[in-house]
C-alpha cells in the first residue's frame, strides 16, 4: 500500500498557512513528520490528525495544449485595388470556418497616404500560415 506524503510546502498550500509556520509545528511536535535527506516530509494520516478532517484533495491541472499565432504583417507600394482583394479575400476565408474551428481572427488597416497595407492575424498555426499563403499570392509579383 503506497503511502501518501506531504512536502512542508504542499502542507503549507493547503491549510493556508506560511512554510515556517508549518516547519515550526514540526520542529514543536504538533505535526508529525519523517525528515528524508534534508526536507521533511507529513504523512496524509498525520496531516488529518492534525486537522482533525481528511485532508484536502490536491487539485491536479488540467490543461490542453494551446498554440496561437499573432502575425502582424507590412505591404508597402500597395494599390487600393490590390489592398480591397486582399481584404476581401482574407474575410472571405475567415468566413467559412467550421462550428469546431479554432478561432481565427483578421484585421486590415490600409494607409492610403503611404500605399501601406497592415494585416493582423491572430489564430492557430495552419489556418494562420494558410492566410499568410493567401496573402502572398495576391502580393508578389
Amino acid at each position: 500500500m503506497e503511502q501518501q506524503l506531504y512536502s512542508v510546502d504542499q502542507v503549507a498550500d493547503l491549510l493556508g498557512l506560511h512554510v515556517r509556520t508549518v516547519r515550526g509545528y514540526v520542529r514543536d511536535g504538533r505535526i508529525k513528520a519523517v525528515r528524508i535527506g534534508k526536507q521533511y516530509r507529513i504523512a496524509r494520516e498525520d496531516l488529518e490528525a492534525f486537522t482533525g478532517r481528511p485532508a484536502p484533495a490536491e487539485q491536479t491541472v488540467r490543461r490542453q495544449r494551446h498554440v496561437e499565432v499573432s502575425s502582424i504583417v507590412e505591404i508597402d507600394a500597395v494599390s487600393p485595388d490590390t489592398a480591397d482583394r486582399v481584404g476581401t479575400l482574407l474575410m472571405g476565408a475567415t468566413a467559412t470556418r467550421r462550428a469546431g474551428d479554432a478561432p481565427l481572427r483578421v484585421e486590415t488597416v490600409y494607409d492610403a497616404a503611404r500605399g501601406r497595407l497592415k494585416v493582423i492575424v491572430l489564430g492557430g498555426l495552419r489556418d494562420s500560415a494558410r492566410l499568410l499563403e493567401f496573402i502572398d499570392t495576391v502580393v508578389t509579383p
